[in-house]
């Protein structure tokens, strides 16, 4: 046992559920035998507790690194803050400066609110739309966070986020007067948002503009339409889209525009800051409610986003990173083929996942994540491209990966008994309460 699963097994006693994310539980990736935790990371690569230097072939910190890990202009920019202070009675000039720029980016829009985290930013979006809009109920399609608004839909009458990326989130604790508040729909389904406009007195629309797949039948104008034909605020969730195939939002590719959008995870490079954008009309309604926090206003976060900015703008690395995106696909897709397995892709190329069309998907994505790290790699059956991951990092990666496939193979013609090749427990796919 290394120095990470035994630093594990000590924080599932003072933490409780052993993380503070639920996609960095061990458990989703290979339960007891995980890393767990890291003592460095740069460019693509992290090395663990232990010292031992691993590839990042999986989520690049769940998709915040896309210039790689310890960029060097990023870091620059965040050390010359340090050096100069980061906090003040005063406010920091940045954040003036990050709403200018996001602004020039999405000329649609004429102000910005800022928070540190994604599920912050969907509960100011959330606040500031009802509080535009005069109604309290939203209907919502994709995954927006963990605050009560959102997990509120699963008091509605049994798992109704289950088609919203994590199946089985328990709403206990969230008051029971919110059920009905909050209603999903499925994304390209526009009859079922119009059933729920209709009869639920409907004041926000709030999804994502994609994620395993894109809009069909025009569906996103059809949604922009309705909002507008019914005074519903629209808002769209870029936490996780937002700068992957565009120098901005992915609602760019489809020519409509929301009144409302977050961006997360890419535009800080790892470090911490989100950011709600909006048209006026509508970000006005935050002076008729407190939104307020004290670290919403450290310097940190909109020094590296500027800078970050800076250097996607400059190396257009939306393009590079959907590039590197579309070769793994096709990777997966031809590897799968010549071993003559069922894959199913999903996702944008530089936010992109797989799953086996088997009964034993759980089993073979839970193998892979163990041979490959027994071969110097951080995998599973998601990859979150960075602009660091290149050929070479690809090729020894689907060398690696060749073997595995022809195991599982074998498995899928009954030559070995999937149940045998584990070296131990299966990994999650959903929230589940650890022991």
């Amino acid at each position: 046992m290394g120095k990470g699963q035994e630093l594990y097994i000590k924080a599932k006693t003072l933490i409780p559920g052993g993380t503070m994310l639920l996609s960095k539980r061990p458990e989703m990736f290979l339960p007891d035998h995980w890393p767990s935790y890291f003592s460095k990371s740069k460019g693509c690569k992290v090395w663990d507790l232990d010292g031992k230097e691993l590839l990042d072939m999986s989520i690049m910190g769940i998709g915040t690194n896309s210039l790689g890990y310890g960029h060097a202009e990023v870091d620059a920019a965040v050390m010359e803050t340090i050096k100069n202070g980061n906090m003040s009675t005063l406010n920091c000039p940045e954040e003036v400066y990050l709403a200018e720029k996001l602004i020039e980016i999405n000329p649609w829009a004429n102000m910005v609110r800022f928070a540190r985290s994604g599920g912050e930013a969907n509960s100011i979006a959330i606040r500031i739309a009802r509080a535009a809009s005069g109604r309290d109920n939203v209907a919502i399609c994709g995954y927006h966070g963990w605050h009560d608004w959102y997990l509120s839909a699963n008091h509605n009458g049994g798992d109704d986020l289950s088609a919203h990326l994590i199946p089985g989130l328990s709403p206990k604790g969230v008051p029971k007067n919110l059920k009905n508040t909050v209603f999903p729909f499925h994304y390209n389904n526009y009859e079922e948002l119009v059933e729920i406009v209709e009869n639920q007195n409907i004041g926000v629309i709030k999804m994502e503009v994609l994620r395993n797949f894109g809009p069909e039948d025009n569906f996103l104008q059809k949604v922009r339409d309705l909002a507008t034909r019914k005074n519903i605020v629209l808002v769209f969730d870029e936490c996780s889209s937002g700068f992957r195939e565009t120098f901005g939002g992915i609602f760019k590719k489809f020519n409509v525009e929301p009144d409302m959008v977050m961006f997360g995870k890419t535009i800080g490079n790892g470090y911490a800051l989100t950011a709600v954008v909006g048209k006026q009309s509508v970000m006005e309604a935050a002076q008729t409610s407190f939104i307020s926090s004290t670290f919403w206003t450290e310097r940190i976060g909109p020094t590296a986003a500027l800078a970050t900015l800076k250097v996607m703008e400059r190396i257009k690395s939306w393009e590079l990173i959907t590039e590197t995106g579309r070769k793994m696909q096709e990777g997966w897709a031809k590897l799968a083929s010549s071993h003559q397995l069922e894959i199913a892709i999903a996702g944008i190329p530089a936010m992109t996942t797989y799953g086996f069309n088997s009964p034993n998907a759980a089993i073979y994505k839970t193998f892979i994540t163990q041979e490959m790290l027994k071969k110097g790699f951080l995998a599973s059956t998601h990859f979150y491209a960075c602009t660091e991951h290149n050929d070479a990092h690809l090729n020894s990666y689907f060398d690696a990966l060749n073997d595995i496939y022809a195991t599982i193979a074998k498995c899928e013609s009954q030559e070995i008994d999937a149940n045998t090749i584990l070296d131990g427990p299966v990994c999650h796919g959903g929230f589940k309460r650890l022991n």
